[in-house]
């Protein structure tokens, strides 16, 4: 069942976080679905209510722009028939104006991101309110970023000199004037593998500023991936050549979700589960060629690391209760 991120975070707000899980082809879509439903097993049926999760599945410019949008569409649509307990959101992730507007009117999206925070302040209001506008008439929720992380995301490139913090003060004027329905806070984290090279972290104190001024309010946490040591290994053991990288400690999840944020972005650390797989598949079977030899272990393995991801996010065993939300029906 496709909802909105606005349902979701009615539920989920100042308990725990939603996952939001970037995806680019077919065995991470299937990994993803079997994931947020428990099935870490080989029994489609056997979903576990415990580990089950709503989550939301993040769609970029690039990943929209790979081969053809379409076929992205249309493999959520088939994940949604063959997975029909599932309970999630479709959103375009860091969208501009032109794309948010594509997704808008496509009437499959429902939730987009504007990314006009490298614009000025007034620009990046103006900008996100014409969003608004066309995205409330049709029902659809709209994220917007406030700050500047450091890091690369899609063609943006932020260096540490020039990342930002938010400013309390202007989230506020900016949720006022913009009318958005969550907001992307710049907190310490980074977009990409590489990340934290010093002493940063999560500024938990920025986030505490913002949810004082802003009781009840979706915050979001972009650059959220933990980066484990674990899989950077196993895939220098398998050939890669990844240097040190340190991303946000899982532990900080709960925290940070007590504190408002209700939405969790996580992309880097799936890729490094798609790396290791493959690279190791590749290692060990020299003579395969057939495709569906990663494809299979990685499925699982991605589905696992969803699961576990879930967990420490605290949405592991809420699927039913927003179910019960979104529908109307008792849990």
């Amino acid at each position: 069942m496709i909802v909105t991120t606005s349902e979701l975070f009615a539920t989920a707000y100042g308990k725990y976080a939603v996952g939001a899980y970037n995806i680019n082809n077919l065995e991470q879509t299937v990994g993803l679905f079997r994931g947020n439903l428990g099935l870490v097993g080989s029994n489609d049926d056997a979903v576990d209510p415990a580990k089950s999760a709503p989550f939301i599945i993040q769609l970029s410019r690039g990943a929209r722009a790979y081969t053809d949008k379409r076929f992205l569409e249309a493999m959520i649509r088939a994940a949604e028939e063959v997975f029909d307990k599932a309970i999630f959101a479709v959103h375009l992730d860091h969208g501009t104006e032109e794309v948010c507007y594509d997704c808008i009117d496509s009437g499959f999206y429902s939730s987009v991101m504007i990314d006009a925070s490298h614009e000025t302040f007034d620009e990046n209001i103006a900008i996100t309110r014409r969003v608004v506008e066309r995205a409330h008439d049709k029902g659809i929720s709209v994220e917007a970023e406030l700050g500047m992380l450091g890091g690369v995301e899609e063609d943006i490139e932020v260096d540490a000199e020039n990342a930002c913090l938010t400013d309390p003060d202007q989230a506020v004027e900016f949720v006022e004037r913009s009318g958005c329905d969550s907001l992307a806070v710049a907190i310490g984290t980074s977009h990409g593998a590489y990340k934290f090279a010093g002493s940063q972290g999560l500024h938990f104190d920025r986030i505490e500023a913002i949810q004082k001024l802003m009781p009840g309010f979706p915050l979001v946490m972009h650059g959220s991936s933990s980066v484990p040591r674990e899989w950077v290994d196993r895939i220098n053991q398998a050939g890669g050549q990844l240097g040190d990288a340190s991303g946000v400690p899982e532990k900080d999840y709960l925290p940070a979700a007590k504190l408002g944020v209700t939405k969790v972005n996580i992309d880097t650390d799936g890729r490094l589960v798609w790396c290791a797989v493959y690279r190791e598949t590749f290692r060990d079977k020299p003579g395969d060629f057939d495709p569906r030899t990663p494809g299979k272990p990685f499925m699982a393995a991605y589905a696992e690391y969803i699961t576990h991801k879930n967990q420490m996010l605290g949405s592991a065993g809420q699927l039913e209760e927003v179910r019960a939300s979104v529908t109307g029906q008792p849990a």
